[in-house]
């Protein structure tokens, strides 16, 4: 790290309201019986919305993620495209960025393992997404008993 470099932890905070609309979005196609926009990513029971709020937008570069899970388990965060968005209810399939960053725990295990070049070019993309957003949303998908009561992740950036 350089001289006068300081370290910047970003977590991920779920967003339970847009969430929420989301989970509405795709209950009230299913009770009119009616089908999702072309394209359309429906938020399903293992998904959910988290943010970054860049408290500093200049002069980030990815450092490392800081992921814990509190019993073993999968989740994958996706990145979206999206600039900003008071309702994310029709994200589309194409705002869902590449590549992911995938976390898992095996049982027995005290390590998080990951997709580690991956992560790493996911984190460095956040970093030049940083220059142009205040907040940055993910799409988080849970699996194999992991949910969200067991996670603790941050964007850890040297500024």
């Amino acid at each position: 790290m350089a001289s006068g470099a300081s370290e910047l932890e970003l977590p991920l905070v779920q967003d339970i309201p847009l969430t929420r609309c989301m989970r509405l979005r795709a209950q009230s196609l299913q009770q009119k019986n009616e089908k999702a926009q072309e394209g359309e990513k429906l938020l399903q029971p293992n998904e959910f919305v988290y943010r970054v709020d860049f408290a500093r937008q200049r002069g980030l570069r990815f450092l490392r993620w800081h992921v814990a899970l509190g019993k073993p388990g999968k989740v994958t965060v996706i990145g979206t495209s999206q600039h900003w968005t008071p309702d994310l209810t029709h994200l589309m399939r194409r705002q869902l960025l590449e590549p992911v960053a995938v976390f898992w725990k095996k049982p027995g295990s005290e390590e998080v393992e990951c997709n580690e070049a991956d992560a790493l070019e996911f984190g460095e993309r956040l970093a030049e997404l940083a220059r142009i957003r205040k907040v940055m949303y993910f799409l988080l998908v849970y699996a194999d008993g992991l949910d969200p009561a067991h996670l603790k992740c941050s964007v850890v950036f040297t500024v």
